[in-house]
């Protein structure tokens, strides 16, 4: 499984409350949570992204509260996967339950920029920046998360045993 698109590139430390703000926690459709993801830190991101896309940050990604809102958004923008230096574990955990691809690699979270063309192969874990025409080695899951993943979260997974 593999995904490929542009880069939209955050810092460290990006929370919970910046990727979903609260105040737009009155839904849960992912429709509509997409609509206001990154809003008060990009409030250009949801007219910038295209299906596919991939979002690219620093350490620790997905901190602060354990809402599952802020993958689902993320999700339903269009980005096919997430790279960070690392990720909050309950973002990390709520990613893998809805079916959002996460990889973690310091090299390439230093290196990527805005705008690079990126290509994520899920099953090594390898990265490559088609734009600089550079490779990374990110953490790989584990085949029962590939599966998972694969199956668009952990419900459907469940729902196809």
């Amino acid at each position: 499984m593999k995904a490929k698109g542009l880069v939209h590139r955050y810092g460290d430390n990006v929370d919970t409350d910046v990727i979903i703000p609260a105040r737009y926690l009155n839904t849960s459709n992912p429709k509509e949570l997409a609509e206001k993801c990154m809003i008060d830190i990009d409030k250009d991101f949801v007219s910038r992204v295209k299906p596919g896309d991939i979002m690219v940050a620093g350490k620790n990604f997905g901190c602060g509260s354990s809402r599952e809102h802020a993958p689902i958004a993320i999700k339903a923008a269009g980005i096919s996967c997430v790279i960070a230096d690392s990720f909050a574990r309950i973002f990390y955990r709520n990613s893998i339950n809805i079916g959002l691809p996460i990889v973690e690699c310091e090299e390439a979270s230093r290196d990527i920029e805005a705008g690079d063309e990126v290509e994520v192969d899920f099953d090594s874990g390898r990265i490559r920046n088609l734009t600089k025409k550079r490779e990374y080695q990110g953490h790989a899951f584990p085949e029962f998360m590939q599966r998972i993943i694969k199956a668009e979260g952990l419900i459907n997974y469940i729902k196809q045993k």
